[in-house]
């Protein structure tokens, strides 16, 4: 039987002023279960237990709790001072200093019912030709296939002139099992110049195209069946091209949101920018395309709380498109409660809802349980809905995307490599819910 051992932050913090360091390292494992992270009682008294609230976030009934239970060999240690006395008392518990495996990072008890009693963290492809695993991440339900954008490429034909010589390629992987699968490169279709980010949309999906210094950038509708035919949706605000839109995500109400940087521009693909960095709001049945968000250094991902009632957005200002980085500028996400009004919703009350430690919080998702995911750094970040840092799954060399799949799986994009984890059967993506 293999030894598994969870270990939890530390504090060093002698004097129980609560101003202590932490340090952690974490174990690798793969299964479920489940639970949410609410809001701390507002009292003077010891905070209750998190409420479990159910996916589609009725909060007016908890969900039960969780049964599971722990066997012995997974030891894992609460941030508290008599955890500081178990190091010292207890030869048999591993030192959080020691080396090794460190994918999980504990840093409140509802990330553990989120992982479930062994989760892992699997390399599945590591490909050192290019960077195939940057953006998008869109798992096709219907035919159980992940779309996923490059990085920029280097591509010497004619057609890359406008471009500076760059190209970006789909990769469609067809899954039959978890480790069984085929890979295809497909060529970015025609009007799809550039492709970044991407959601599902009707039976097939929605790809941001970022255009080159002759193509206009916007968002282009491809099918997700051979021959992956591509048709553009939008191009243009009210005739003013857009910068190179970045991320996508679709609304209930049919309506489609996305981001619009100015990363084309600084990359040398794209004309000067004729618009500031917003975040649109476009209607395919009406037509209407109007601006609900500004104010960014750099707008990046966008997502939608399980609920509809708040919009995540990613601002990316600390890394521009250049490369440089600058760690006085934002790597934050914002949220935003959607108001209605005469049938139409606004963005209002913009609040701070995380900073991100390690890098810049680039592809954004929630669960079903209203938690918030981004990518960063040091890999995927989680927190509650409140904002507080739940846990993380450390991916060597960071992840700018991913994407849920099917109970409790995710795919991880690391350019060279595709990651896979799993979490709890239950853990499963807001956009799908599956």
């Amino acid at each position: 039987m293999s030894h598994h051992l969870w270990h939890r932050p530390r504090t060093a913090d002698p004097e129980g002023t609560g101003h202590g360091t932490h340090k952690v390292s974490f174990s690798d494992s793969s299964k479920s279960s489940k639970r949410d992270s609410s809001r701390p009682s507002t009292n003077n008294s010891r905070p209750s237990s998190p409420r479990l609230l159910s996916p589609r976030g009725d909060k007016d009934r908890e969900r039960p709790r969780s049964t599971q239970r722990w066997s012995d060999n997974r030891v894992w240690q609460r941030v508290n001072r008599q955890s500081e006395a178990l190091w010292q008392e207890s030869p048999s518990l591993l030192s959080p200093n020691s080396p090794q495996p460190r994918p999980f990072l504990i840093y409140h008890d509802s990330f553990l019912n989120l992982l479930g009693p062994s989760p892992t963290l699997s390399l599945l492809i590591t490909d050192p030709r290019a960077p195939y695993f940057h953006e998008a991440g869109v798992f096709h339900l219907q035919s159980n296939t992940l779309f996923i954008t490059s990085n920029q490429i280097p591509d010497t034909s004619p057609d890359a002139v406008t471009t500076q010589n760059k190209t970006i390629v789909i990769t469609k992987i067809e899954f039959f099992s978890p480790t069984d699968f085929t890979r295809d490169k497909v060529r970015c279709p025609e009007r799809n110049y550039m492709a970044n980010g991407g959601t599902n949309y009707r039976d097939g999906l929605i790809l941001c195209a970022q255009g080159s210094l002759r193509e206009p950038s916007g968002l282009i509708y491809m099918e997700a069946k051979r021959p992956h035919k591509t048709t553009t949706l939008l191009n243009n605000y009210h005739g003013r091209p857009f910068n190179s839109p970045n991320d996508v995500v679709v609304h209930s109400d049919g309506s489609i949101w996305f981001t619009d940087p100015i990363y084309g521009y600084e990359q040398g693909f794209r004309p000067k920018p004729q618009l500031p960095q917003h975040v649109y709001r476009f209607d395919p049945a009406t037509g209407d395309i109007r601006v609900v968000a500004d104010g960014f250094g750099r707008p990046n991902g966008i997502c939608f709380a399980p609920n509809e009632e708040t919009c995540y957005i990613t601002d990316t200002d600390l890394i521009h498109g250049d490369g440089t980085k600058v760690h006085s500028r934002p790597a934050t996400i914002y949220a935003y409660s959607i108001y209605w009004t005469n049938d139409q919703p606004y963005l209002t009350n913009k609040r701070l809802f995380a900073y991100a430690d390690t890098g810049a919080p680039d592809g954004i998702k929630c669960d079903v349980y209203g938690n918030v995911y981004a990518g960063c750094g040091d890999g995927i970040n989680v927190w509650n809905s409140g904002g507080m840092l739940v846990g993380k799954i450390l991916i060597e060399g960071g992840c700018a995307n991913f994407c849920f799949g099917r109970n409790g799986e995710m795919w991880c994009f690391g350019e060279h490599k595709l990651w896979r984890v799993k979490m709890a059967d239950e853990t499963q993506g807001a956009l799908l819910g599956v």
